[in-house]
Parts: C-alpha cells; sequence; structure tokens
C-alpha cells in the first residue's frame, strides 16, 4: 500500500500526460477520423469514403477581338503600302502581280461606294446639293438666271442706302483698268461714288475726286494697296470693304448683292 503523499504524486504526474494526449487527439486533422471511419471499418464505396473529385467547369473561349471599320481601313492601307513598297524594291513578276491585284481589288471596292453614294443621294434630296447649286447644264442656266434676277433687284436699290469709295492712284496700272469698271456699274444702278486719289494725282473717269486724308486707315484698309473699293452703309453708319485689286463687272456686283444681302453661310 502506497501512502497517501505518494499516491497523490502519482495522481498528479499522469494529469499532464493525460491532458496532453488528449489535445492530441483533438488537434488530429479530419483525415485521420476519415481514415479510421472508412479503412478499417472497411465500409465501402456508397458511404461516399472515396470523395470525387469535382470536374473543372469548362472555359468559354474567348471571342476574338472584332476590329472596327477604321482599324480595317488601316490594315487595307498598311498592305498596299507594303506590297507597293516590295513591288518597287524587288520588282519580281510574283511582287509587281500581287500589288496590281490588291490595288485593282480596292480600286472596285472604291467604284462600289462611289455608286452607291450616287445612289443615296438620288434617293434622298436632303442629300442632293445640286438642288441648291445646280451642276448640269440646263438646270444651270435656270438658276443662273434667277440669281441674276435676284442679283439686280438689291442693286435696284442698293442706292437707297449704300454709297461707294473707290480709293486709286494716278501711278497705278491697274486703277487704269478698274476705273472705267467702277463707273459705268455705278451709273446702270445710281450709286453715288466717292473717288480718294491716294497720290493726289487725278481720274479721267472721276473728274471730282479727293485727295486722301486719311480715310483708309479709319475704314480699316490695307494701306498702300490700290484700287481699292468699300461700301458705306448709311443706316449702320459703318463701312464694307468689297475688295482689292481688278473686278470684273459681274464679280464686282455679285461681292455687293452677297455683302448686302446675304448672311455668311447662307450661300455656298
Amino acid at each position: 500500500m502506497l501512502a497517501l503523499p505518494a499516491l497523490a504524486m502519482c495522481l498528479a504526474a499522469l494529469l499532464p500526460v493525460r491532458a496532453v494526449a488528449q489535445e492530441a487527439r483533438l488537434a488530429e486533422p479530419a483525415a485521420s477520423a476519415d481514415s479510421l471511419y472508412c479503412e478499417q471499418r472497411r465500409l465501402g464505396y456508397w458511404f461516399y469514403c472515396v470523395k470525387p473529385v469535382p470536374a473543372e467547369e469548362p472555359q468559354m473561349a474567348q471571342p476574338p477581338a472584332q476590329l472596327t471599320a477604321t482599324q480595317e481601313l488601316d490594315a487595307v492601307t498598311g498592305e498596299l503600302r507594303e506590297l507597293k513598297a516590295r513591288a518597287i524594291l524587288y520588282p519580281t513578276p510574283e511582287n509587281v502581280t500581287a500589288y496590281i491585284r490588291f490595288q485593282r481589288a480596292q480600286l472596285d471596292r472604291a467604284s462600289l461606294f462611289s455608286d452607291v453614294w450616287q445612289r443615296a443621294i438620288w434617293q434622298d434630296p436632303e442629300l442632293d446639293y445640286t438642288l441648291e447649286r445646280p451642276v448640269g447644264a440646263l438646270a444651270k442656266k435656270q438658276w443662273q438666271d434667277a440669281r441674276a434676277a435676284d442679283r439686280d433687284a438689291v442693286m435696284a436699290r442698293l442706292s437707297e442706302r449704300y454709297g461707294l469709295f473707290y480709293f486709286f492712284a494716278q501711278t497705278c496700272g491697274a486703277c487704269e483698268v478698274m476705273s472705267p469698271i467702277v463707273r459705268s456699274v455705278a451709273d446702270r444702278w445710281h450709286i453715288a461714288v466717292r473717288a480718294i486719289s491716294t497720290d493726289g494725282g487725278p481720274s479721267r473717269h472721276f473728274p471730282d475726286y479727293k485727295v486722301e486724308s486719311g480715310q483708309r486707315p479709319r475704314m480699316g484698309l490695307e494701306p498702300g494697296i490700290t484700287p481699292a473699293l468699300v461700301l458705306w452703309d448709311s443706316v449702320a453708319r459703318r463701312p464694307i470693304p468689297i475688295g482689292y485689286g481688278v473686278l470684273s463687272a459681274d464679280e464686282l456686283q455679285d461681292r455687293i448683292y452677297l455683302l448686302t444681302s446675304k448672311e455668311a453661310g447662307h450661300d455656298y
């Protein structure tokens, strides 16, 4: 018989050992429990001892990146340039033939585009610019006659509001050509003209001329360029430069017509 003190000492020594063993059993992985349950007891397949491997989900094939129309056109242009360069640098029959064939294919494509373009314009009047500015001989003649009539109507009323400043020089050869044109247009439409000599010399077409005294800078004209024409708006009290150099009578009247009756962008 062990004495009570000795027995107590043995129990105290055993307690840590049991605690460690219990902790070890609790710390065993789930795989050890599966081994005891399935292998030692031989329960078989139907007890799901063998865990099936999950099948991998099939990955969807990524569709190829679709090129934009701009990228396709750039690719065609790049290939055409490459074939041309190859045919020039290495002019073998094969290289030259490849370039000609590819170029011909692009010409056919351009012809198709042009044909569809023309058909679309024929079928949609909003796209047909020739309805505003005809190009056919018959339609163009009709448009020009209507425009000339409208221009003449504007010019007939021009003198009610506008006058002309005409800057010339006696030593200016272009002025000798332009002066009679200005005179004839002014006389036809009864427009008052104030002729101003930039060098003090006379003009046989405008004997009542004045010598320049700073009018051009005040009107925003380029100094030293003759002949020069300016409309004066008596209502708005402002100058409207018409142009420099020699102009035909029709061109002079067209400019006056556009500057006095058409807003920018409405006649193009």
